[in-house]
């Protein structure tokens, strides 16, 4: 079996949490025993999860010797420069080493399709913003941000649309799908 989620703003990438007081996590979204995160998206990040009970088809998705693209749409904080979409496009050095190269659309227009963000990304008049649609082929922790960062364009909002040939399609924040034929 194989959910995609389209998981929200401020959602635990696991099913318990044993914070005081407890946060929300994926038990509030998907009821279906058996099936676990093929993959992670941290508390601050929006998008396509996919939750799957197929431990071959978890790790084809998420073993970086597989190396499954995944795209996101970021918002960053700053104007990209050539210098800095160039080196997101080669790979960035960072603390645990280099990133592979990546690919790398900006700027792109937010699409109409996405949601806004509960709670909204903080606005500053003094300091401008843009969106990016990059795509990666690892997946180290908060690597998109790291690199966003790196590069002198902190991230302020992540969304994941597609992973492998899955993509959000769609979805509505808190909204699943189950694939039917997903080997």
């Amino acid at each position: 079996m194989l959910i995609l989620l389209n998981k929200p703003y401020g959602v635990l990438c696991q099913f318990t949490d044993r914070s005081v007081p407890p946060r929300r996590t994926l038990a509030g979204f998907v009821d279906v025993p058996g099936v676990y995160p093929a993959g992670r998206l941290d508390h601050d990040s929006e998008g396509l999860l996919l939750l799957t009970d197929d431990g071959a088809l978890a790790h084809r998705l998420t073993d970086p010797r597989h190396k499954q693209p995944k795209t996101y749409l970021v918002q960053v904080e700053g104007t990209p420069t050539p210098v800095a979409l160039d080196a997101l496009r080669h790979g960035v050095t960072l603390a645990d080493g280099p990133t592979l190269p990546s690919d790398v659309e900006a700027p792109v227009a937010p699409p109409d399709w996405l949601w806004p963000r509960v709670p909204p990304v903080r606005f500053r008049k003094s300091v401008p913003d843009a969106w990016l649609a990059l795509t990666i082929r690892e997946g180290r922790n908060r690597q998109v941000r790291r690199m966003t960062a790196a590069v002198g364009l902190p991230t302020l909002r992540l969304v994941r649309v597609r992973v492998g040939p899955y993509a959000l399609d769609g979805l509505a924040p808190g909204e699943t799908r189950v694939v039917p034929d997903h080997a």
